[in-house]
C-alpha cells in the first residue's frame, strides 16, 4: 500500500518500540517509522531512552518515504523551527535600509576630493 505522506511533512506518532540505533514509531493502521539514532539530536547521543521512551507522543519530520516505513527526523523538526526564529530574530536587529547605491554615488566625488586634498 503507498503511503500518503511525504518527505517534509510533520507528523504525530507513539513510541512503540526502542532499540540502540534508534525509536520505532507508530503513525497509524498501514503507517510506521523510524527515528534513526543520527536523526534524534545534533549532539552525541549514547542512549536513545534519553531521549524518548515507550509511550511517548512524538512530532517528527517525514524525511524519506518507502512504502508504508517513514524515516523520521526528530532533529529536522528543531531544526526547521531554529531557522525560522533564528532569521525572525536577526530581521529585528537589522536596521532599515537607508544606504544604497544612491548615497554612494553622491557622497563618492567628496571622498574622492578628501582623498586628493589629504595627499
Amino acid at each position: 500500500m503507498k503511503s500518503s505522506y511525504v518527505s517534509g511533512q510533520i507528523v504525530e506518532g507513539v513510541v512503540t518500540g526502542i532499540q540502540p540505533y534508534g525509536a520505532f514509531i507508530y503513525i497509524d493502521e498501514h503507517t510506521s517509522g523510524l527515528i534513526h539514532i543520527s536523526e534524534i539530536s545534533d549532539y552525541f547521543v549514547k542512549d536513545v531512552n534519553q531521549f524518548v521512551n515507550i509511550g511517548d507522543k512524538v512530532r517528527v519530520k517525514v524525511i524519506d518515504v518507502d512504502g508504508s516505513q517513514l524515516r523520521l527526523s526528530l532533529k529536522a523538526l528543531r531544526h526547521s523551527n531554529n531557522r525560522k526564529e533564528k532569521l525572525q530574530r536577526q530581521q529585528k536587529l537589522l536596521p532599515a535600509n537607508t544606504i544604497g547605491f544612491d548615497s554612494l554615488q553622491s557622497a563618492l566625488p567628496l571622498w574622492i576630493k578628501e582623498k586628493l586634498d589629504h595627499d
